[in-house]
């Protein structure tokens, strides 16, 4: 339904694979992609890193990859990346210890056609897992790592992270804050509420991070869409609505 939305081609999938491997093994470091030439000056970074492990069934998947590819589409998502001057982006899936996926390399989001761009590859790929407990503090590290390839120097570095329960896999999100640099980075949370357990606790108590990091909350994937687009206007303003509300702040410098 979505592909109707978009007026580019499709893009080449470009999927690969990088594990991040647990603080302390001796497991060989996962190649790093180049850093994209800064045409514009960076003004925000931002990784959206996207769950996809066994929790989230065929159906749930798709209002969760569709309702990316449309909050990015949304008028006032595309008005605001333009009112800042352009955002660079990568996207990734992550589901396993091992099994983190990118979607979308380093690009400048700088105009509509940009934005098409990305929404459309994010919205024609296939799931690159489906299987796989969920891997937080890997998924966390990967993360950190395209951050570290991405654009330098920026203004802001910002990891989106959803998810629908706690790690359960593999090294904690506190031993992914303690083994990468995470370092002027802000790690902000989209969960999806009622799956497993308190998940909203476990976000604010042990995942988001940094200067001004929230979590925002879908009530089931119905709402993912509309959520995600919420996050993506709090991370490109310049005011965040975590400013206002103590409770949503991050425990974590």
């Amino acid at each position: 339904m979505l592909s109707r939305l978009f007026a580019v081609g499709l893009g080449m999938l470009v999927p690969a694979l990088a594990a991040v491997c647990a603080p302390g093994t001796a497991a060989a470091e996962p190649a790093q992609p180049p850093q994209p030439a800064q045409a514009e000056p960076c003004r925000l970074a931002l990784v959206l890193a996207l769950d996809v492990s066994a929790s989230v069934d065929a159906g749930e998947y798709i209002l969760l990859r569709d309702g990316t590819a449309a909050a990015l589409l949304s008028p006032d998502v595309r008005a605001a990346v333009k009112a800042l001057g352009g955002v660079y982006i990568s996207v990734f899936e992550w589901s396993g210890r091992q099994k983190q996926t990118l979607i979308q390399p380093w690009r400048v989001l700088d105009g509509d056609s940009a934005i098409r761009a990305v929404a459309e590859r994010i919205a024609t790929h296939p799931r690159s897992e489906s299987e796989y407990p969920t891997a937080l503090g890997s998924a966390l590290g990967y993360a950190q790592r395209q951050l570290a390839a991405g654009p330098s120097p920026c203004n802001r570095q910002v990891i989106d992270v959803s998810g629908d329960g706690a790690n359960n896999h593999g090294f904690s999100p506190e031993s992914a804050y303690r083994a990468f640099d995470f370092s002027g980075v802000t790690v902000n949370g989209l969960v999806v509420a009622g799956s497993a357990g308190d998940a909203v606790d476990y976000y604010r108590r042990r995942v988001i991070r940094g200067p001004a990091a929230f979590v925002e909350i879908a009530r089931g994937y119905e709402q993912f869409e509309e959520a995600m687009r919420r996050k993506l206007l709090r991370e490109i303003g310049v005011m965040s609505l975590s400013d206002a509300d103590p409770a949503r702040r991050s425990p974590h410098p």
